[in-house]
């Protein structure tokens, strides 16, 4: 008997089994947002190596199909990092809004590129509308323009490719990377983050063209440490074509002396792109935009969105002084010549992106702007650099911790001295080990200048002072049962 092939598929798109299933799911997200805001959710990340998980999740697809939609989703919640919790306190990742959730779901739904304009209308021009906004912001012209991509390493890598275009007079395009391009070279600081070096690897630059710029006591870039950079890379047969500054580093939050480094670039006739995916916000904040000052003078710059704007990632704006450059990085010949004529191809964005087919990205921060208001995410912003001071001051106020400096922005570093450990960089390893293990909270750890740090970004709005002290108890009592069991 021959097989029923009758197609099924417009059953899948009917609405009302959409209805159905979608209230269960908001339901099962509502509830798990009250669990894990609450703190009531006991792990903040499970205790399941990746072995473990590998063998939870079938990979065994039948034909037919026939799972639990809504199991596989709460399978899915259950065994997930839980942004949400005020007890992660790790990376730079943004427990979302609720809205921007919501937004993100319409977004899918309508699947809309942003190639060109025709493809996605309004998300072309919600892009446009983001950027002038964060332009104005930074204190660019009228003349600045730019676009979304997905995440800051592509930003930093277009940014780049845009620097060698615009400073070099090569035709990277035609002839390749030859050996006149084999002396370029870009200046970087030490705590860049890794997306720098790598940006530059694909360029074709070769690693020693990161060109690394020591930093001070507060773990930033100036004007004398990136000055001798700059004369030995000369004496050594460098041309060197851009600088890449940190507002603020990863690894500890410092924010480069950009107005400084600013007429420095000016004067050597080099490009300056400002690595602000984290710490850009800050520009919304009346208290700590003066941190970014000089930023106005950089010729392009980075903003991520699911940073410290609580937006579900991934969205980063890549923002440049002079709009014609933002054709530069992968367009042909001389078509960064094109304008915004009466054709509208300012509108089609693929001329200036390594995407074409890219995520409806605009709409979620879009409407949560509208909604909310600038100033609600600037009062966040102040709130969560607020309470590192607070941390940090209980830090230098606790005899048995060290801090490693005073945070500029949302993210300390800070370890547990114990007279009982000669090796302090192997009691940070176990106390953050045995921590995860708990699940009670999700920190990270940095390594500075030899020396390593238990580290958290204070990124969660619910997160108080009172949860970074029930850590630091947390953190003694790991210890203590670290040298009991020795």
């Amino acid at each position: 008997m021959q097989k029923n092939t009758t197609c099924t598929l417009p059953e899948k798109y009917n609405s009302d089994t959409f209805k159905q299933h979608g209230y269960k799911i908001i339901d099962i997200l509502a509830d798990y947002l009250s669990d894990a805001t609450s703190g009531s959710i006991k792990e903040v990340l499970p205790n399941v190596t990746p072995d473990e998980m590998l063998n939870l999740w079938d990979e065994d697809i039948s034909e037919e199909g026939g799972a639990n939609f809504e199991s596989l989703i709460i399978k899915a919640i259950d065994y997930s990092n839980h942004l949400h919790s005020p007890r992660y306190i790790g990376h730079q990742v943004a427990p979302a809004l609720p809205y921007a959730v919501l937004a993100d779901a319409v977004s899918a739904m309508l699947s809309n590129g942003a190639a060109i304009y025709e493809v996605g209308p309004v998300n072309t021009i919600l892009e446009t509308k983001i950027i002038r906004w964060m332009s104005k912001l930074i204190g660019y012209n009228n003349n600045s323009g730019g676009f979304l991509t997905s995440g800051g390493s592509l930003g930093n890598l277009t940014a780049l490719l845009t620097a060698r275009q615009a400073k070099t007079g090569l035709d990277i395009w035609t002839d390749g990377v030859d050996q006149k391009s084999s002396k370029l070279a870009v200046l970087t600081s030490e705590q860049n983050h890794y997306s720098i070096k790598k940006a530059i690897q694909i360029m074709g630059l070769g690693e020693h063209a990161a060109i690394s710029v020591p930093t001070n006591e507060n773990y930033q870039m100036t004007l004398e440490t990136i000055t001798d950079a700059y004369n030995q890379g000369v004496k050594d047969g460098k041309k060197i074509f851009a600088v890449v500054a940190s507002a603020c580093s990863t690894a500890t939050g410092s924010y480069d002396a950009l107005e400084e480094i600013a007429k420095f670039c000016k004067e050597k006739d080099i490009w300056l792109h400002v690595d602000g995916a984290h710490g850009a916000p800050a520009l919304i904040s009346d208290k700590y935009k003066s941190l970014l000052k000089g930023i106005e003078h950089a010729d392009s710059a980075v903003w991520d969105a699911h940073k410290m704007m609580l937006m579900p990632h991934i969205i980063t704006a890549v923002i440049f002084k002079d709009e014609k450059n933002s054709y530069k990085a992968f367009s042909q010949k001389a078509s960064y010549l094109f304008e915004k004529d009466k054709n509208g191809d300012w509108a089609n964005l693929a001329h200036r992106t390594m995407e074409c087919t890219k995520g409806m990205m605009a709409l979620k921060l879009y409407t949560s702007l509208m909604v909310y208001g600038s100033k609600f995410f600037g009062d966040y912003v102040t709130q969560m650099y607020d309470l590192t001071k607070k941390c940090a001051e209980i830090i230098k106020n606790s005899e048995r911790f060290e801090l490693a400096i005073e945070p500029q922005s949302n993210i300390i570093c800070f370890r547990y001295l114990d007279q009982q450990e000669s090796d302090l960089n192997l009691l940070q390893n176990k106390i953050r080990k045995e921590i995860l293990e708990s699940g009670h909270f999700y920190i990270v750890k940095a390594t500075l200048r030899g020396k390593v740090y238990l580290r958290c970004t204070l990124i969660n709005p619910l997160t108080t002072e009172n949860t970074f002290i029930e850590l630091l108890e947390e953190i003694k009592k790991t210890s203590k049962q670290i040298c009991l069991t020795k």
